[in-house]
């Protein structure tokens, strides 16, 4: 019971001059809560009133479905925009199957003389498939994604530049928002892979060619800035840029001693962080050298300059 009865909790006693009466001890401790019992009953009552009038406001709100096997869903998401909507149907449309298979990664052409340490040893590699856009990001697709122009003089279909590699991962991160997808960086092995030609692969020396000058842009080829996407001939499997035009980031940490213990089957770098995340590829202002589908290079994560972009990839 939320009251006590006095007359239970009390205690009668009589003499020859006076009747005397005990109050318990429980019976004043009662009274006392009384006003905490009263506020409690009125906070039950005033929760109840709350979730009355709240009825028609849940009423009003629509259902969220819940996901199914982790997949990220959306509800009553606004529509994108027309121009975004046909930026993103263009990278999606550039990506290519690259079929897995085995090749040998690091300096495994003996016409290629120039290799260093840390392109060796020689070790082969299984790759699991997966897809490659078949062009650099694109100055208008970073526009598009994240209103900003970081390559100073916009050109719309040259490969976006001055970005850091965590600049890379937010447009990769909003993109896969957008889409539901799973772009990402490629891992070292995966772009060396394709920049040898896959399964397809002549071994060439450089993405597609032992003649540079068919393939890539470099400082010998008069190349006075980034170029348009595209303009060079592309390789075995129809990529175009993988050698020269501008360095790509990798997703890999830059070890110089990975390739002695790498996995055979899909390494993706070192799992202790170093300071320098993996750069591939070569530039525009750079020598012929670097252009080497062989070729590693390492740059901090947070650094940027206006001749690395990225690449996209995703399973």
């Amino acid at each position: 019971d939320l009251f006590f009865d006095p007359a239970i909790h009390s205690e009668t006693y009589c003499n020859t001059s006076s009747k005397e009466v005990r109050i318990s001890p429980i019976y004043l401790l009662s009274n006392l809560l009384m006003p905490l019992k009263i506020a409690y009953m009125k906070n039950i009552f005033n929760c109840l009133i709350a979730l009355i009038l709240a009825i028609p406001a849940f009423s009003q709100t629509g259902t969220q479905a819940v996901p199914e096997h982790g997949k990220h869903t959306v509800q009553n998401q606004a529509p994108l925009d027309p121009k975004l909507a046909e930026v993103i149907k263009s990278i999606e449309a550039k990506m290519l199957t690259v079929d897995g298979g085995n090749f040998t990664m690091g300096c495994n052409n003996p016409a290629d003389t120039e290799c260093v340490g840390w392109e060796k040893p020689r070790h082969t590699v299984t790759i699991k498939s997966f897809k490659m856009s078949k062009y650099d990001v694109t100055q208008k697709e970073w526009k598009a994604l994240m209103g900003t122009t970081p390559s100073g003089k916009y050109c719309a279909e040259c490969p976006v530049v001055n970005v850091t590699w965590f600049d890379a991962q937010m447009f990769i991160n909003k993109l896969n928002q957008l889409t539901e997808k799973n772009y990402r960086l490629p891992t070292e092995a995966e772009w060396e892979y394709a920049a040898k030609g896959g399964n397809k692969g002549h071994g060439y020396i450089y993405a597609g060619s032992n003649d540079p000058s068919t393939v890539a842009w470099y400082d010998s080829t008069m190349s006075k800035g980034i170029h348009s996407v595209g303009e060079k001939k592309p390789n075995e499997l129809g990529i175009f840029d993988l050698s020269g035009e501008g360095w790509q980031w990798c997703s890999d940490w830059f070890n110089d001693k990975f390739y002695s213990n790498s996995p055979s089957n899909n390494p993706s770098g070192p799992a202790v962080a170093t300071k320098d995340r993996v750069l591939r590829g070569g530039s525009w202002w750079g020598p012929r050298r670097d252009c080497r589908v062989a070729n590693r290079d390492k740059f901090p994560p947070e650094s940027k300059d206006d001749d690395v972009g990225f690449r996209l990839v995703r399973n």
